[in-house]
């Protein structure tokens, strides 16, 4: 039998080949650029990449802190999985997953602006000098600055720690607060800090501090998930005003409106109360109950999220 060889290619055809991969790569290229076209920088990032970076705080209960097994959990981080959903609408992708990414108070706001986090879901007070470097969703919660002492202390305000010893957490709002009571009241403080608020307490535990000073609701969470009511007590008056708000980048008016839009869902479907009661009021999955009742202003600020036809009723 004879051979049937294969005809050599002629430039002509060459041509054509070349032609056509040309065609079909700017043809990828554009259905590409189709896919994310008028995305925000983050927006067209997570559908590239089918993720959302998550991060979350190891021990900020009822915010965001670890169960027994190690897993991340939290109020914030279930406000967090919703904003994760409508993300999904957004760049029409429903199965995005999450991609859960270590954070402390010291370097999230960081975190936030090198790109390596999408949302920050933690226990992060929104003010005016963070507001300028990031950007908040609408308020989940409100703390505000008190301290810890242990139970048989005499330490009834902040008046009464003078010359003594108060630790707080690095790069929180708690730090600057302890600063200006010290200032303002002429205490003579020494303040330390700790790199998280579980080394925080310990230092209260280990007597290496007088009081720990930090919001109230975290005091409460730590007591509660140390079991040390008859350990610790939380006294004096508030030293700050701390609206707490999920963080995420600034200048993407595309993303802000997305959270918004979770929130508006969430509270359109009665369901913010009910979250909230999960992580304050119920006892938590690590077994421990905080028996924090909502406060009227976070009711209200709640009840304005609701964009149902019935909240004008």
């Amino acid at each position: 039998m004879g051979r049937t060889l294969a005809r050599p290619l002629t430039s002509g055809v060459l041509l054509f080949a070349a032609s056509l991969l040309a065609i079909s790569v700017f043809a990828t290229s554009a259905l590409a650029q189709t896919a994310s076209e008028g995305l925000s920088p983050t927006l067209s990032a997570i559908k590239s990449a089918h993720t959302v970076r998550l991060g979350y705080r190891e021990s900020s209960p009822p915010f965001s802190f670890l169960d027994q097994s190690g897993r991340p959990i939290g109020y914030s981080l279930e406000l967090c999985e919703a904003i994760v959903e409508e993300i999904g609408v957004e760049v029409d992708d429903p199965n995005l997953r999450i991609d859960y990414v270590k954070v402390t108070s010291d370097d999230r706001i960081d975190a936030v602006l090198q790109n390596k986090i999408d949302l920050e879901c933690g226990s992060t007070t929104a003010n005016a000098e963070r507001g300028k470097r990031v950007a908040f969703s609408p308020l989940m919660f409100v703390a505000g600055t008190k301290l810890m002492v242990p139970k048989a202390s005499a330490v009834g305000a902040v008046t009464d720690l003078t010359a003594r010893t108060v630790v707080v957490t690095k790069g929180t709002t708690n730090e600057q607060a302890m600063h200006a009571a010290d200032k303002k009241f002429s205490l003579g403080l020494n303040i330390v800090t700790a790199p998280d608020h579980e080394q925080s307490y310990q230092m209260l535990a280990d007597g290496k501090a007088d009081a720990f000073a930090t919001d109230d609701i975290l005091l409460f969470g730590l007591i509660a998930r140390h079991k040390a009511q008859d350990k610790f007590r939380v006294t004096g008056d508030y030293l700050s005003y701390d609206p707490y708000g999920i963080m995420f980048r600034k200048g993407e008016p595309q993303l802000a409106a997305v959270v918004e839009r979770a929130f508006r869902k969430l509270g359109s479907n009665r369901d913010l109360v009910p979250l909230y009661n999960k992580w304050f009021t119920a006892r938590l999955p690590t077994g421990e109950r905080l028996n924090v009742p909502i406060s009227l202003q976070l009711e209200e600020a709640f009840k304005a999220m609701d964009d149902s036809p019935s909240a004008n009723n």
